[in-house]
C-alpha cells in the first residue's frame, strides 16, 4: 500500500478540463522531538504554480482561504487545532491586506529566499509582523546578500530532499546562538528523521511517523484478538448489544475509552452514561460504530505520535463522508481509512495484520493496496495528504469522483478529527 509520503512515480496526468476552478487544501505536519505537533504546513492548490486562468499562484491561496472561510481564526482552528499555520505566500503580495486573508496570530508566512527578492522586502515583513504573522525562510542559504532576512525570521526550513549533510551541518553552525527554530523539510523515512536528530535538527515536516519501524519478534498488543472480535461484532445490522456489551466489559482500557468518549462534550449528552448497553441506546448504532472504533484505534496507537492516530480519524471519516459517490458502505469506508495506518501503529506488515482483521475480501485487498472500486476514495486522500494535486485528478477521473465534495469532505474531516481529539485528551 502506498502511504503518505512515499514517492509517486505514476506517469504525469493531464489534468480533466475544469480543475483550474478547483479549490483544495491539505495540511502536513510540523513535529518536535517528542513527537508533539508543532504546527501544520498548509498546502493550496494552484499555490506553486499559475492558474488555469493566467493568475498568480496567490489568488489560488487567498481564494481557497475564503472558500473554505479559513480567513477567520475559529475556522482555521478547525484545521490546525489551534496551532501555527504554515502558509507559503510569494514576496510580492505581503501586503498588510493579509490580514482580511489569515489570522495573523495563527499563521507563519513562508518567503522562498531562492527567487528575487524586492527591496522593500523587509519593511513589508515588519509591518505584518507588528500584526501578528510570524515568517519563515524557505530555501535558505547561508549567503550575505540574504543575512539581513534574519532579522525577521522566526523560522528556517532546510529541505532534506535537496540538501546534503555537509551543507545542512554548516548551515546549522551559522545560525547556532540565533533565535530561530530550524524545520527540516521533507522528511519522508525513519531512516532521514534518524539522521536529522543526528545533525541536530529539532523540527520536522513530514510523514516519517506513518512508516512502519522495523521490529523483529514484536507481540501483538494486549487483547488484539479480543479487540478484532469486536471489530466484527459491530459490523452486524442490527448489532447484538447482548454480545458486544460482554465482550467490550471484558477489555478494561477499552471500555473506559468508550465511556469516555460517549461523555464527552463531542455527543452533548445529557445524563452520564454508566454502561456500555446503556451508550449504545444513547447514541445509536451508526455514532456507537464510529466511537467503538475509534476506541480501538486509540489503543491500538498506544505509544505511537497523536498524529499517526489523527491521520488514522480523518481517512476514516473521509472516506465514510465519501462513499456515497460510489454507493460503498459508509461503515466499510470508515473502517477502512481508519485501519489504513496500522502498520504504523503496530509496527507490523500490512499483510500481517489485514489477514488478522475481520473484513469483507474487496476492503482487505484495498488495505494490501489493490487498485479496487473500495479504495477510490482512500487513493484520492493519499494524493490529496501529499499535495499530489496531479494524482489527485487522475484519481477522480479513473473513479469518476467529484473532487469539489471531496475537498469540502477532507476539510470537514479535519475539523471532525480533530474536535474527537480534543474533546477526549
Amino acid at each position: 500500500m502506498r502511504s503518505a509520503g512515499s514517492p509517486d512515480n505514476s506517469p504525469a496526468v493531464v489534468p480533466p478540463k475544469g480543475t483550474g476552478d478547483l479549490r483544495s487544501v491539505a495540511r502536513r505536519p510540523i513535529l518536535d522531538l517528542r513527537g508533539r505537533v508543532h504546527a501544520f504546513k498548509l498546502r493550496f492548490r494552484g499555490e506553486s504554480s499559475p492558474c488555469a486562468d493566467g493568475q498568480p499562484p496567490s489568488k489560488a491561496m487567498r481564494e481557497t482561504a475564503v472558500a473554505f472561510g479559513l480567513e477567520k481564526p475559529s475556522e482555521l482552528k478547525k484545521l490546525t487545532g489551534a496551532l501555527l499555520a504554515f502558509v507559503n505566500c510569494p514576496p510580492a503580495d505581503l501586503g498588510e491586506d493579509l490580514a482580511q486573508v489569515l489570522p495573523p496570530t495563527l499563521t507563519v508566512l513562508e518567503i522562498t529566499t531562492g527567487l528575487e527578492l524586492p527591496p522593500d522586502l523587509i519593511p513589508a515583513c515588519e509591518k505584518l509582523k507588528a500584526l501578528g504573522f510570524r515568517f519563515a525562510l524557505d530555501d535558505f542559504s547561508w549567503q550575505k546578500q540574504l543575512e539581513p532576512l534574519l532579522q525577521v525570521a522566526d523560522y528556517i526550513l532546510v529541505d532534506f530532499a535537496q540538501t546534503d549533510a555537509q551543507s545542512r551541518r554548516e548551515l546549522l553552525a551559522h545560525l547556532r546562538g540565533q533565535s530561530i527554530n530550524i524545520v527540516a523539510k521533507n522528511v519522508e523515512t525513519l531512516a532521514e528523521y534518524q539522521q536529522a536528530c543526528e545533525e541536530g535538527f529539532t523540527l520536522f515536516e513530514g510523514f516519517y511517523f506513518c512508516q512502519p519501524a522495523a521490529t523483529t519478534n514484536r507481540r501483538p498488543p494486549a487483547n488484539q484478538v479480543l479487540r478484532i472480535e469486536i471489530l466484527q461484532a459491530l459490523q452486524k445490522r442490527p448489532m447484538d448489544l447482548t454480545k458486544l456489551s460482554e465482550l467490550v466489559k471484558r477489555d478494561g482500557p477499552l471500555a473506559y475509552q468508550l465511556l469516555k468518549l460517549v461523555n464527552s462534550p463531542l455527543m452533548a449528552i445529557r445524563e452520564p452514561v454508566q454502561s456500555i448497553r446503556a451508550a449504545l441506546i444513547v447514541v445509536g448504532e451508526d455514532a456507537f460504530r464510529r466511537i467503538a472504533t475509534l476506541a480501538i484505534a486509540t489503543q491500538f496507537n498506544g505509544n505511537q505520535p497523536a498524529e499517526l492516530l489523527c491521520m488514522a480519524l480523518v481517512r476514516g471519516r473521509f472516506c465514510e463522508l465519501g462513499a456515497v459517490q460510489l454507493s460503498l458502505d459508509p461503515f466499510a469506508q470508515y473502517l477502512l481509512g481508519l485501519l489504513s495506518l496500522m502498520p504504523a501503529m503496530q509496527g507490523q506488515p500490512m499483510k500481517e495484520i489485514a489477514a488478522t482483521l475481520p473484513l469483507s475480501d474487496e476492503i482487505r485487498a484495498a488495505l494490501l493496496g489493490t487498485k479496487n472500486r473500495e479504495r477510490a476514495l482512500l487513493d484520492w486522500l493519499e494524493h490529496c495528504e501529499r499535495g499530489d494535486w496531479a494524482g489527485c485528478d487522475g484519481a477522480a477521473q479513473a473513479s469518476g469522483l467529484n473532487q469539489s465534495v471531496l475537498s469540502k469532505a477532507y476539510v470537514d474531516a479535519v475539523a471532525w478529527a480533530e474536535a474527537t481529539l480534543h474533546s477526549v485528551v
